[in-house]
């Protein structure tokens, strides 16, 4: 990046801080803060930070205005101390990271910018729904992290003093991990006989029978023929199988309903773990476990910049996750309305607020929002006057 677009961005951070209010986070005093300056260089971060460093939050960004801003997830004695040991940790939130270029089926080399946050956004749907149905959270933060990704914080007191092995066993059954036919399915003494059941009074066991019911719902609105080769589309249940499963869900739906599956012989339970599979790969959460097992970990500022794509850190609130918009929700207003001169150096498509463009290389003119973001990205200099 040459100096004149470091300048430009640096500036134009500073506006938008000057016009903007940020919340903290709650306890701010208690909490580390660590920023990224604009510095030619190898990336260099300043931490250990407190606010009585710092001074008031909005008063810094207009001072200093970094590059990039964190706050701890970590509540501390002494959070402005140089040496982890000396700050005197008290407890720390739980955080949550869903990095969109991570995820299983994404290729940043071949998807969009805007492909890649839409899947992020059905993980962070997810995993919001995980937290709120399988353990009962209901005061959540979701922050667009104004990159790659979500952020999801829970400040419950039950879980700020949880170490980082209680912590990865939250990683662990968000990303269904360890979930499998074993697992689940329990045996239950009847008066003579023993009986496969699927527990369904919550957790995975709630998930995977629910996912089974509505299978056997589905099959039972198609004719036979349909539902027989619905069955034997699955990997090893065959024709014989097929017919054995099929009578269980017509003659005993109410005993599968109550999660009963000893009927169906072999076929039904290798059709369990079928679904069982579907089930963890369609409502799991692809969590980045570093971030949530880390008491110390350091987190984006809601309400600050991101200065890898100039986007607004942004808290979602639950309601209206589902329909947020990464690629215009975030884009700042102190951006919008100007036109920028700028040197395109790595040309392609741009998808900002609603309009696309397809750029070249060279010298151009564009919307302030798109000139931001793509000298944050690296893929262009600011234009000479």
């Amino acid at each position: 990046m040459e100096e004149r677009t470091r300048a430009y961005l640096r500036g134009r951070f500073r506006d938008h801080y000057r016009r903007s209010e940020l919340t903290p986070p709650p306890d701010p005093q208690f909490r580390e803060w660590g920023y990224i300056p604009w510095t030619t260089g190898p990336t260099t971060m300043v931490r250990h930070q407190s606010l009585l460093e710092l001074g008031e939050v909005g008063d810094f960004l207009q001072r200093e205005r970094p590059r990039h801003v964190y706050f701890s997830a970590g509540r501390y004695d002494d959070p402005g101390a140089d040496d982890m040991e000396e700050k005197g940790w008290r407890d720390s939130d739980l955080v949550f990271d869903i990095d969109a270029d991570h995820l299983t089926g994404v290729d940043p080399q071949r998807d969009s910018y805007g492909e890649m946050l839409a899947e992020g956004k059905e993980e962070v749907l997810n995993l919001v729904d995980l937290l709120e149905d399988d353990f009962g959270f209901s005061e959540l933060t979701v922050v667009f992290s104004g990159g790659r990704g979500y952020h999801v914080h829970v400040r419950d007191e039950g879980v700020r003093g949880l170490n980082r092995d209680e912590r990865r066993e939250i990683v662990d059954y968000i990303r269904g991990e360890g979930v499998n036919y074993e697992s689940i399915i329990q045996k239950k003494q009847r008066v003579t006989t023993t009986a496969r059941v699927i527990p369904n009074e919550g957790g995975w066991g709630q998930r995977i029978h629910n996912t089974l019911l509505a299978f056997t719902d589905e099959l039972q609105n198609r004719d036979k023929d349909s539902a027989l080769k619905r069955l034997e589309s699955f990997d090893r249940i065959g024709g014989e199988r097929a017919e054995k499963i099929l009578e269980a869900v017509y003659d005993d739906y109410e005993k599968i309903k109550s999660g009963n599956i000893e009927k169906g012989g072999q076929g039904i339970r290798i059709l369990i773990k079928h679904l069982i599979k579907e089930t963890v790969e369609s409502q799991s959460a692809a969590i980045d476990e570093p971030v949530t097992t880390d008491l110390r970990r350091l987190i984006r500022l809601p309400g600050s910049l991101h200065g890898g794509t100039g986007l607004k850190v942004i808290r979602i609130p639950r309601d209206e996750v589902e329909a947020f918009d990464p690629l215009s929700d975030p884009v700042p207003e102190t951006f919008e309305g100007n036109e920028v001169a700028i040197e395109v150096t790595d040309p392609g498509p741009v998808e900002l607020n609603d309009e696309s463009f397809t750029l070249s290389d060279g010298d151009v003119s564009v919307p302030e929002y798109v000139a931001v973001f793509l000298m944050a990205r690296g893929r262009a200099e600011k234009g000479r006057e």
